[in-house]
């Protein structure tokens, strides 16, 4: 039976036939741009670039290395392509409002146009408002005006002085404006005269005055109209000059936008904000150069950025619709922020600090984020889930306490984008089960697998990505040797002989490895022996740790033994990851039993050194010894069990059929084959149950017999079901061929126990007892015995 059980060198590696190749080199296939093996995450994926409605932006989940990060991104662009060119966007004064900055719409490209264009207007208008209010026609229409106002003026005071004749009074124009002077004689009185009069005159005089304002009231009111009417109509002139100026020159901009109602709203405003601020496009230049020389900063500066254009959002170099990858998705890089400038410790800001986040420089295409980095940056995940939600991004700035003497709310922004995050299937359960707008608003997953089918067409496209990168990176190509070398090396990352690894980072890591060695011996093209050698220089590269484990087993530090045979001791296998390498190394389990009550007891449990699996493995052995063999009395038993050497936590249930053989031979007292090493779980049932790592654990106990030195009979029990997860190295399945080294494959514990120690398993007959000196029968006496010992002392 043992020979049954053997596993045939065949079933160790699924080597990969050169002949199923049309080809010699890479060099004469054709190369790839397509994904390989996804084809549930491509669909996907295509499904939701589809997919126009709210909420449908997509989760792409998956492990590093697969290609989703690149395939999302070139599977957008693909979209993209196809898309309108989205708008301009920008940010400009709000006349009536000016804590409230107006966003404006506008075709792609005309974003630029439409600043530039503004800003020659306003540069136009400060010249050109200067010359026309100096021109000979705006004097001549002032002249009109203050000639009418002079005729006018004079007809009134001529009235008055009339009139201020009969009370011995006649008015003077002054610097102060007209003065009533007393008359002596038809003549106005010298100042010296006056304070010659007697207090009496004075009296009379001041009677006499008081008597002209009353009777000359209407007549002084008359002038003081007639002045206001001057100023209005210098006001209406200097409006009316104002305006034909600017509407002069504004005229070609006007016709340019003529199509955008929103920008002409906002020119015929700018327009009434210039003519109603005429003054300052009329300052006087050596004032300026005058007030520039004690600031850097000056309030005519700060005036005229009111007509400044913020382009917010520039598309005009933009093929299709944008895609975005942002790798930095804080809440600023993602929703964009305003900033300010500090003047004398106060913080102040206008439109012109409203800068972009990705999501308006992605809106109208796509935006791609990863997951890890958005749910550890504060603020960003809520503040992008309101923007989908809200369909629309309201700039405001986190508050940190600081003193903003002015600050701002601008106009949100209407989006349309399609966000596509990428992440492990971990952060979206998380997110599915405990973040009720995520499922509404990523209603599509991506998942892209792991691995795929070994068959002939993803062997061949393998081949094809293989020629692709040659190409594309300058590599050597490959000869179908070192091909089928790269497909075995896929299956073993798949630790599958029926699948190929969809890792494709760890294939293009190789590829670059291989041509490195073959630069370095000088062959101008990539053999099997280069893909050989890059493996195994990677695996020294990264195995001191394993190193130094195999001198500790070496020098006897660590206690295993690979030959002999020992009752209650058995080497188990683990697998050890330090990084980019895992490896197999054995652990020496054993177990003691005694009478008692306690069932059996998990040494690495009481020291709270047992993760959780672990526990249940071992408490799955109960089960499979009461079943078995306590149906007619109760199971009386105390046994411990124990990794000997153990200082770290031991999780994994895959060490549970181990542990049960290793109780089996303390309880029947048959020694088990100390150079067979097992792997495996088992339910109640005596069932083996496949395990994870199965190459490591064979290749890592096979290198400690060689260590050791082979003695005959080494070897390794695993699962049935592993079989199909061999992919050995070339070394070890040499070593089986030869004999030096043997792997058997079990379904149950019956089969390995027999292996273990040379003894057959043991039926129950019809009356239900075991056969005799079987291992079942000789466990079920131990049993019996350890029962009456134990109702003996109670």
């Amino acid at each position: 039976m043992k020979n049954n059980l053997e596993i045939p060198v065949s079933k160790l590696r699924k080597q990969c036939d050169v002949s199923i190749f049309n080809f010699n080199t890479t060099e004469e296939i054709s190369e790839i741009k397509e994904i390989i093996g996804q084809k549930r995450a491509t669909r996907a994926l295509k499904f939701g670039l589809n997919v126009k409605k709210k909420g449908y932006n997509i989760y792409v989940s998956g492990v590093t290395g697969t290609g989703r990060n690149s395939y999302s991104y070139s599977i957008a662009k693909e979209f993209a392509e196809k898309k309108q060119v989205p708008y301009d966007w920008c940010y400009v004064y709000n006349f009536n409002k000016k804590e409230n900055p107006r966003a404006l719409k506008l075709k792609a490209g005309r974003g630029p146009i439409f600043k530039k264009e503004v800003e020659n207007l306003i540069s136009k208008l400060k010249a050109e408002m200067v010359d026309a209010f100096s021109s000979r026609q705006y004097e001549n229409k002032k002249r009109v005006i203050y000639h009418e106002y002079e005729n006018k003026r004079s007809e009134i005071i001529k009235k008055l002085n009339k009139l201020s004749k009969r009370y011995g009074f006649v008015f003077k124009e002054t610097e102060k404006g007209l003065m009533s002077i007393p008359l002596i004689k038809g003549r106005p009185m010298k100042q010296e005269e006056i304070e010659e009069l007697s207090d009496r005159e004075i009296e009379i005089l001041r009677d006499n005055l008081s008597k002209l304002n009353k009777v000359a009231f209407d007549i002084l009111n008359k002038l003081r109209e007639l002045e206001e009417e001057l100023n209005e109509n210098i006001d209406l002139l200097e409006k009316e000059m104002a305006t034909e100026v600017v509407s002069f020159y504004m005229a070609p901009l006007l016709e340019k936008f003529e199509d955008n109602k929103e920008i002409i709203n906002y020119l015929d405003e700018m327009k009434k904000d210039i003519v109603e601020n005429l003054d300052k496009f009329l300052e006087n230049e050596k004032d300026k150069k005058t007030t520039y020389i004690f600031s850097k900063t000056t309030n005519e500066e700060n005036f005229f950025r009111r007509y400044e254009v913020n382009l917010f959002i520039d598309n005009s170099n933009t093929k299709g619709a944008p895609v975005v990858r942002e790798s930095n998705p804080n809440y600023y890089n993602l929703l964009g922020k305003i900033e300010y400038v500090n003047e004398l410790g106060a913080l102040k800001t206008d439109h012109m600090k409203i800068k972009p986040g990705s999501i308006h420089e992605a809106n109208g295409g796509y935006l791609i984020v990863q997951a890890k980095d958005i749910l550890t940056s504060p603020y960003a995940w809520a503040g992008l889930k309101r923007a989908l939600k809200e369909e629309k991004v309201k700039i405001e700035n986190i508050s940190k306490g600081n003193i903003v003497t002015q600050t701002i709310k601008p106009e949100s922004i209407p989006i349309d984008l399609k966000v596509i995050i990428i992440g492990d299937y971990y952060t979206y359960q998380l997110l599915y089960n405990y973040d009720d707008d995520f499922k509404k608003l990523f209603k599509i997953r991506a998942d892209f697998d792991i691995e795929m089918d070994r068959n002939k067409d993803n062997i061949e496209k393998i081949a094809s990505f293989i020629a692709s990168h040659c190409k594309d990176e300058g590599l050597r190509h490959f000869e179908k040797s070192a091909v089928a070398k790269v497909i075995e090396y896929s299956s073993r990352l798949a630790e599958d002989q029926r699948k190929l690894s969809s890792r494709f980072n760890e294939l293009v890591e190789l590829l670059y490895e291989a041509d490195a060695w073959a630069e370095v011996e000088g062959d101008d093209i990539i053999k099997a022996k280069h893909i050989k050698e890059a493996i195994e220089e990677k695996i020294f590269r990264n195995n001191k740790y394993e190193e130094k484990l195999q001198e500790l087993f070496k020098d006897g530090t660590l206690l295993i033994e690979t030959s002999g045979y020992k009752v209650g001791q058995i080497n188990g296998l683990s697998v050890m990851d330090s990084g980019q390498y895992s490896f197999g190394r054995p652990s020496k389990i054993t177990v003691s039993t005694y009478a008692g009550k306690e069932g059996i007891i998990n040494i690495e449990r009481e020291v709270e050194k047992s993760g959780s699996i672990h526990d249940k493995g071992v408490l799955i052995l109960s089960g499979y010894l009461g079943e078995k063999y306590a149906r007619k009395k109760p199971l009386s038993l105390s046994a411990s069990i124990t990794f000997e050497q153990s200082y770290g936590l031991i999780d994994g249930d895959s060490a549970s059929s181990t542990e049960l053989y290793a109780l089996l031979s303390s309880l029947s007292e048959l020694p088990i084959n100390q150079a067979i090493a097992v792997t495996g779980s088992v339910n109640q049932k005596g069932l083996i149950q496949p395990v994870g790592g199965v190459n490591e654990k064979i290749e890592g106990y096979y290198k400690i017999c060689k260590l050791k030195g082979f003695k005959g009979g080494e070897g390794v029990i695993i699962p049935y079901q592993n079989i199909k997860n061999l992919m050995l190295n070339e070394e070890v399945v040499e070593a089986v061929k030869e004999g030096k080294f043997t792997i058997y494959a079990v379904k149950t514990i019956d089969e390995g126990i027999e292996i273990l120690t040379g003894v057959p398993a043991g039926k129950k007959d019809e009356n239900g007892y075991y056969e005799k000196e079987t291992v079942n029968y000789l466990v079920q006496e131990k049993l019996n015995e350890l029962a009456k010992v134990y109702k003996e002392y109670q």
